[in-house]
């Protein structure tokens, strides 16, 4: 039996997605639904799917990210409403992609090709070159990134320029923002700020902490194999949930 996972940060494109796969492909199994990247990622490890649906504009870990973690274990098929304009770039590859409302007479599409690869045990696609034909094309439409946070304490607003965060952790419905020598809860979710970071500048490395990059100065790897970071300036030590361990495996 053929089986697969769908990852998308939103509910209702989620379930339309799975409803439509149930209609016309029945037989196909989904062994989970994933509302962002790094549960993809850790169920594309656990269950070892034939074919993973992944959005491609996930907050944090976007569905590119996940296709080339998981480096050939499954064939991708992305779903995006990105415009024609950058849906160019999959011309590039053997990579398949649906474009949201999807269609039924797409996605019937989508499957026989992907039916024909599975049977004919066809490599999964390398995805590096669609990411850096889309990083080219959307450039110029890129969200505006957030340059400073606002945090109210008391009486007080306290502003924290991003350049000076090292890291972001999500406290129940605040985010707690920290700073070398200051930090403030923030009523955000950690998700809608992470739409204004840029991703190259701030590493998600658990579903709740977002950590400025060159701020790491060491990894530290346990016996079970789980990370731990330290950044400049904290004694603070930040889990690495197994999701983003990849970020930190030696070169």
């Amino acid at each position: 039996m053929t089986t697969a996972i769908i990852a998308d940060d939103e509910d209702l494109p989620r379930k339309e997605l799975r409803r439509m796969l149930n209609k016309v492909w029945p037989e196909l199994e989904i062994l989970a639904e994933c509302e962002h990247g790094a549960e993809a990622l850790e169920a594309i490890h656990q269950e070892e799917p034939d074919i993973a649906f992944l959005d491609i504009r996930m907050p944090g870990m976007t569905g590119l990210d996940v296709a080339h973690a998981v480096k050939g274990r499954c064939h991708a098929v992305f779903t995006t409403a990105y415009d024609s304009h950058a849906l160019d770039a999959f011309a590039a590859g053997a990579i398949d992609y649906l474009l949201k409302p999807i269609s039924e007479a797409r996605l019937q599409e989508a499957i026989a090709r992907l039916k024909e690869r599975i049977s004919n045990k066809q490599p999964v696609a390398d995805v590096s070159q669609l990411m850096s034909e889309l990083d080219k094309r959307l450039k110029n439409t890129t969200a505006e990134r957030i340059r400073w946070i606002s945090a109210s304490v008391g009486d007080t607003i306290k502003m924290f320029p991003v350049e000076k965060i090292l890291f972001f952790s999500s406290d129940e419905k605040y985010t707690r923002v920290v700073c070398a020598d200051d930090e403030a809860h923030v009523r955000k979710p950690l998700k809608e700020i992470m739409d204004g970071l840029d991703p190259d500048v701030f590493w998600q490395v658990h579903r709740g902490v977002v950590v400025r990059a060159d701020a790491i100065t060491r990894a530290h790897r346990d016996e079970l194999g789980k990370y731990t970071v330290e950044l400049r300036g904290l004694p603070e030590k930040l889990k690495v949930s197994q999701a983003y361990a990849w970020r930190f495996k030696p070169m």
